[in-house]
């Protein structure tokens, strides 16, 4: 005796022959799911062990939210650690340290090689804070890696998380603009950081950080790249507020940001010439080209 067909479950459009249907539906459910895919959650601050690693673990924090204090030997501007990585170095989107944790050792086109995360850590000091590398195996260095250990704890190794480093904005309508970006600056960023770029101190301690000039990072900086700033701008600025600028509003400020002089990158030699040639031959540095009659990284 035969069965009865059973019928199947779903709108009939679910089960077209059609296997073009199919794996469209099947790629557009994947990709919803992996939008939908949630950023790591690093431990709270109530899970540091009451031990030695526990010990190690604080400091790091310590010196990650005030590094110009607790790592002034390595430290030559007004930058803080937290500048760059919001939040403690927890936030998505904002160069989480959990995330940059797990992607170490990696090789990276900057150097030409295989980097551990404690040489990039190194390159933090040596262009964002525009100071000296702790050697290896330094205190302040043990202590950071030990305090990016925690945050990235049950995070899975070798895998290009969710949330890692700043957005890639897709490229603007129209190419960054030195004037358009200017009147951004004025409305949405100088109330913070000063019309002049120079950001806030209060008694003595940096709150607000410069954004070019002296006490700013250097031209080696990641964030002296115009489409590294623009993510990071798009994505958590104003503070607070992150999301609230366009990106082409985000593509024109970081490049007025960064069309402002600050110190020289570390590895110049000979000349701005030489020096752009070998590091930074990019549209997206402006390192070498003349704004408002200066030659940004000019000695």
């Amino acid at each position: 005796m035969s069965q009865p067909q059973r019928r199947p479950l779903g709108p009939p459009w679910l089960h077209a022959r059609s296997g073009r249907l199919r794996r469209t539906w099947h790629i557009a459910s994947l990709v919803a799911a992996l939008a939908l895919t949630p950023a790591f959650t690093p431990p709270p601050e109530s899970a540091i062990p009451d031990d030695a690693l526990g010990r190690a673990i604080r400091a790091g924090e310590a010196i990650f939210r005030d590094t110009g204090r607790n790592a002034a030997a390595f430290v030559g501007n007004d930058l803080q650690c937290g500048n760059c990585h919001l939040d403690g170095g927890r936030q998505a989107n904002a160069a989480p340290l959990w995330a940059a944790y797990v992607s170490y050792p990696a090789f990276r086109p900057k150097t030409g090689q295989v980097n551990t995360f404690a040489e990039r850590v190194q390159d933090c000091f040596r262009y964002s804070m525009n100071g000296t590398a702790p050697p290896l195996g330094d205190p302040v260095l043990l202590a950071l890696e030990s305090y990016a250990f925690f945050l990235a704890r049950g995070a899975p190794t070798g895998m290009d998380l969710p949330g890692r480093g700043y957005p890639r904005l897709p490229a603007p309508d129209r190419p960054p603009d030195f004037a358009r970006g200017a009147a951004v600056f004025a409305a949405r960023c100088a109330a913070c950081h000063g019309a002049d770029g120079a950001g806030l101190t209060v008694d003595g301690v940096p709150t607000v950080p410069p954004l070019w000039g002296a006490r700013s990072f250097n031209w080696g900086a990641g964030m002296a790249l115009v489409s590294a700033a623009a993510g990071f701008i798009q994505a958590n600025m104003p503070l607070g507020q992150g999301g609230s600028l366009s990106d082409q509003d985000a593509w024109d400020v970081a490049l007025f940001v960064d069309s402002h002089d600050r110190p020289q990158d570390p590895r110049y030699s000979e000349s701005v010439e030489h020096t752009r040639a070998a590091f930074h031959d990019t549209p997206d540095s402006m390192y070498g080209r003349t704004i408002n009659g200066v030659l940004l990284g000019a000695p």
